[in-house]
């Protein structure tokens, strides 16, 4: 049994959204002082690797902490896609392996940039691709960047998904080979509209 590591490393130069803001690390106390190390952590809910709740896009949505644990774990496959430019159509979805009700991740051109800071031009899902995964009825989907959506998208493509499946975001796909694996993606039970989370996929 092997586990792969697919999550963003947290520091305070790490990439964020723009408009999120940057964590922050603050030593409270330290061993030096006579007490015991403590740190304050601070950043935004979707900072690094992380998953979206429904609050996240409707005030009446679920929180972080009413995510249904099936869909944070389980056999996923990942799907690649570093061949399809900047935008992922339905049609680039269309004859991949994707069962009903299952856990998709998908690794795109991201996978293969470095992450040293934002890129304006990173792959996203164009509305026709969310409805289709829509259609798949997916469990969950996750993806290689801080957003599904485009940057200067309608907040469509976030609706579409969120309302019907968890997604994560900012998954670390680069050394991972494309097949089945078991996903795992905790986050703290928090009722925030998104939380940072520790992913790891095992290979059998």
């Amino acid at each position: 049994m092997r586990i792969i590591d697919i999550s963003m490393e947290i520091h305070a130069d790490m990439v964020v959204y723009p408009g999120d803001p940057a964590p922050r690390f603050e030593q409270l106390s330290t061993l030096a002082e006579g007490e015991m190390n403590v740190s304050l952590l601070t950043m935004g809910s979707h900072t690094g690797t992380h998953v979206d709740a429904q609050l996240h896009i409707s005030d009446q949505g679920r929180s972080v902490a009413d995510l249904p644990l099936d869909s944070l774990y389980g056999p996923c496959e990942v799907l690649d896609l570093t061949g399809v430019g900047r935008v992922i159509h339905a049609k680039h979805l269309q004859g991949q392996d994707i069962d009903y009700g299952s856990i998709v991740l998908l690794k795109t051109r991201n996978s293969l940039e470095q992450y040293e800071s934002f890129r304006e031009d990173y792959t996203y899902l164009s509305e026709d691709a969310a409805q289709y995964l829509v259609d798949k009825g997916l469990r969950t989907l996750g993806i290689d960047y801080l957003s599904v959506e485009a940057q200067e998208g309608s907040g469509r493509v976030h609706e579409l998904l969120v309302q019907r499946m968890t997604v994560f975001e900012s998954l670390y796909l680069k050394d991972v080979q494309p097949g089945r694996y078991i996903f795992c993606g905790l986050p703290l039970k928090l009722r925030t509209d998104g939380a940072p989370v520790r992913a790891i996929l095992i290979e059998a």
